[in-house]
């Protein structure tokens, strides 16, 4: 799992959000946020953005490939 992948999880647990409830805040579907977790598939700037703001975290937090 990449870095950007592990910070999103940690942020949604931190937030004690389910993959159901971010999923359900940004508009997508649980499966969708399990690929992003699982480094399966690349989220559009809008939804990196939706996810950000549901997570009280900026682009260079989550997503930022060091």
């Amino acid at each position: 799992m990449a870095d950007k992948n592990k910070r999103m999880k940690i942020a949604r647990i931190e937030k004690d959000l389910s993959q159901d409830q971010l999923a359900s805040l940004v508009g997508v579907t649980r499966q969708t946020i399990s690929m992003i977790e699982s480094g399966k598939f690349n989220p559009s700037l809008q939804l990196c953005i939706a996810i950000c703001r549901a997570l009280d975290r900026t682009l260079d937090q989550l997503f930022w490939e060091e």
